[in-house]
């Protein structure tokens, strides 16, 4: 099942696309924030960082074997501003495992920005992808990203209770989760199928 996009995905108002080295400023405006980095793994980035994690994407565009990476710069099409990003992690080939994930600039929350990209990389997945199930994650707090797997319509299968230390405190994490037969029953009833990139 290697899935090896076309690119770029389109949207009514987003472009999803493959990083460049261009973006290391528009990625670092945002990934540099405290407020950005408090749910991450990572803490906030300097500018040397980012362009290290860009380069680091440039190559993350197809799913071949277990651990690939696809992630993708979001971009406002009518402005061609980066305002985020989105992933697809392949977590099993063999069971058609994955796993998505976004970061977003908080300037471009609350327009449904987040929404659009994640049913694009969504619809990815369980389309040429032929993913079975795909799991999100996500710190309890951060009710912004969980809140969006529910409008997604995933399903909170998971309430871990301090089982890591992250960042000096007890970790608890939200496990959502869709299956390949929900996500087309429910796109087919609510949206129009994406555009074609130019």
């Amino acid at each position: 099942m290697p899935l090896y996009p076309d690119y770029p995905i389109c949207t009514d108002r987003l472009t999803l696309r493959p990083f460049t080295r261009g973006d290391v400023d528009a990625v670092y405006a945002y990934r540099r924030r405290e407020d950005v980095a408090r749910y991450l793994f990572d803490v906030a980035l300097s500018r040397e960082e980012c362009a290290l994690a860009v380069q680091q994407r440039i190559g993350q565009v197809a799913l071949e074997g277990d651990g690939d990476k696809i992630i993708l710069a979001v971009d406002l099409t009518q402005t061609g501003s980066v305002i985020g990003e989105v992933s697809l992690i392949l977590r099993s080939a063999d069971a058609r495992q994955a796993e998505v994930g976004w970061i977003f600039d908080p300037e471009y929350q609350g327009q449904g920005y987040a929404t659009e990209a994640a049913t694009a990389i969504l619809d990815l997945a369980f389309g040429a992808g032929d993913i079975h199930r795909v799991a999100a994650r996500c710190d309890t707090r951060n009710d912004a990203s969980w809140r969006l797997m529910e409008r997604l319509g995933m399903r909170r299968e998971a309430h871990f209770r301090e089982h890591a230390l992250f960042k000096g405190e007890w970790d608890e994490e939200y496990i959502y989760a869709m299956l390949r037969r929900e996500w087309l029953g429910r796109r087919n009833s609510f949206s129009a199928p994406l555009r074609a990139g130019p």
